[in-house]
This record gives C-alpha cells, sequence and structure tokens, in this order.
C-alpha cells in the first residue's frame, strides 16, 4: 500500500520503520528532516512537506507530539488536508484533544476523505518490538482498510465503533490511569523508604504481592532506580495529556479530583525544570517532598 508518515519522533520513528518493514511504500515527512535519514536509507521517500507526503496516498499516518503540531501538519499551509486526495483515510496516532478529532473528522468528511483516530499505548521501545496496543475509530470501512496498517505496529487492536473520538477519550483515560498508578507508587517508595525499607526491597515484594503487569511493573521498576531519563514519554506531555483528560471530563460533566492533583502535580515539575524527565518522575517529586535525597 502506498503509504504517508508525518512525525518521526521517539514513538513515530520506529512506526514508520515497521510499516516499511511490512512491504509499504512510505513517504515521510518531519519538521526536522535530519530524523528522516534512517528511514531514507531502509527505502522511504522523504517529503518536503506534509502535502507533499500526502499528495498519492491512500493512507496517510500522523504520529505528533499535541494538538497544535497536528494543527499545523494538517491545516497549515502544505498540510496534509490539502494533499490528502478523495477517498484517502487520515489515521490520526496523535494523543489529541477529543475537540481537536471531531474537527478532523469533520473536515476530512467535507473534503470526501477518511479519518480514523487510532492512538496506541506503549512506549518507544514497544513501538520498536512492535508490542503497541492500538484502539481505533471511525467509519467501519475506513478503519478496516487501515487495520493490516495498524496491525503491523502493534500486537493487538480494539475497534472502538465509528464515533473516531471515542478512541481519544480512551487513550486520555488509560493515560490517566498510568499517571494514578505512578502518584501512588511515587507515594508508596517515599513512605517505604523513609521509613528504613530499601527500594529494591519494597520492589521484592511489589512484585511478589500485586498483580502483575507489564505497565504497572516498567514504572514502579522505574521509580524504584530512580531512573526517568532519558524519557520514553517526557513530564511535559503528561501534563499536556492530563490537561487533555481534565478538558475532556469538563466537557462531559465528570469531576476528576484526582486529575486534578496530577495537573498540579506535573505542572510543579515542570515549572521546576522537569519537564524533559520521563513522566513517572512523579516519583521523585514526592521524594523531594519528602525530604528524601536521590539515591539515598
Amino acid at each position: 500500500m502506498k503509504l504517508g508518515f508525518i512525525g518521526l519522533g521517539n514513538m513515530g520513528l520506529p512506526m514508520a520503520k515497521n510499516l516499511l518493514a511490512a512491504g509499504h511504500e512510505v513517504t515521510v515527512w518531519n519538521r526536522s528532516p535530519a530524523k528522516a535519514e534512517p528511514l531514507r536509507e531502509k527505502g522511504a521517500r522523504v517529503a518536503g512537506t506534509p502535502a507533499e507526503a500526502a499528495r498519492g496516498a491512500e493512507v496517510v499516518f500522523t504520529m505528533l507530539a499535541d494538538d497544535r503540531a497536528v494543527e499545523a501538519a494538517v491545516f497549515g499551509s502544505d498540510g496534509l488536508h490539502a494533499g490528502l486526495g478523495k477517498g484517502a483515510v487520515h489515521v490520526s496516532s496523535s494523543t489529541i484533544s477529543v475537540a481537536l478529532s471531531e474537527r478532523l473528522t469533520q473536515a476530512h468528511a467535507s473534503a470526501g476523505q477518511g479519518y480514523v483516530s487510532a492512538p496506541v499505548f506503549g512506549r518507544p521501545d514497544a513501538a520498536d518490538a512492535k508490542q503497541l496496543w492500538v484502539v481505533a475509530a471511525g467509519a467501519k470501512a475506513d478503519v478496516e482498510r487501515s487495520r493490516p496498517l495498524l496491525e503491523a505496529v502493534g500486537r493487538g487492536l480494539t475497534v472502538l465503533g465509528e464515533k473516531a473520538s471515542a478512541a481519544n477519550v480512551v487513550k486520555l483515560s488509560g493515560n490517566f490511569l498510568i499517571a494514578s498508578m505512578m502518584e501512588a507508587l511515587g507515594e508508596a517508595f517515599a513512605l517505604t523508604r523513609k521509613s528504613g525499607v530499601e527500594a529494591k526491597v519494597f520492589m521484592e515484594v511489589f512484585q511478589s504481592v500485586f498483580a502483575r503487569g507489564p505497565i504497572f511493573e516498567r514504572y514502579a521498576q522505574l521509580i524504584a532506580d530512580e531512573k526517568y531519563s532519558p524519557a520514553g514519554f517526557p513530564m511535559r506531555l503528561g501534563l499536556k495529556d492530563v490537561g487533555l483528560v481534565l478538558e475532556a471530563a469538563r466537557g462531559a460533566q465528570v469531576p476528576m479530583p484526582l486529575g486534578s492533583l496530577l495537573h498540579d502535580q506535573y505542572l510543579g515539575g515542570v515549572a521546576q525544570g522537569h519537564g524533559d524527565l520521563d513522566w513517572s518522575a512523579l516519583g521523585a517529586l514526592v521524594a523531594e517532598r519528602a525530604g528524601l535525597k536521590r539515591g539515598s
């Protein structure tokens, strides 16, 4: 299949690589052209604009950091929307607001184009190993057309129906659960450390007693080891995502007091200059407030 891929960051680069490995013809675009070079060496064509990446493609992926980046790539001068042909499909794997997803649905429908929201769960190493979990929603024909591509970048796929923004609600809700878990882990590790229990000992109890799951265990290990750099997912994007969770909650009139707490935690961390640490560095913020020093 002839594809376009826009956004070659920590997640987009391995996803595009796996689509190439699956035998598809991929044209890529990234704001920083140097990031496209590893894919050029693997056979990808490098476009000069998002519109060029979309032109002639059957399906175009976007994997970008936030609403502003997606809006610029889609609706900006030489954007994807202008280059995408009638009947072609835009698959958005970015973590974006419900409002932007609904705007994309309407804009693409008005132009005779398809739109599938397909955000993913997993860190960059999972993207590289094709171990992402994909949640997708959109018109049935567009989702089915995109299915083999989504299966090529992940280990599983959940289809949520025809309302594209439902996938964004699920993604934001999932990220809220992960952030809540990290806050709880950070507090538990801080309490046990300050009470004289080594982090590795509490980690052993944690692994032995609590239900084992790759996400829960992975973040517990990062907090136990105080390994927050390099970031798989930076705190500044965690702040963005929790902000989107609260925006969606306000729109649905759902009170989320823990969400408000998490937003303040991340806001404080970013304000202190920790925005580029992994978002699991919530554990470091809790430890610091408890008077604990790194490695103690």
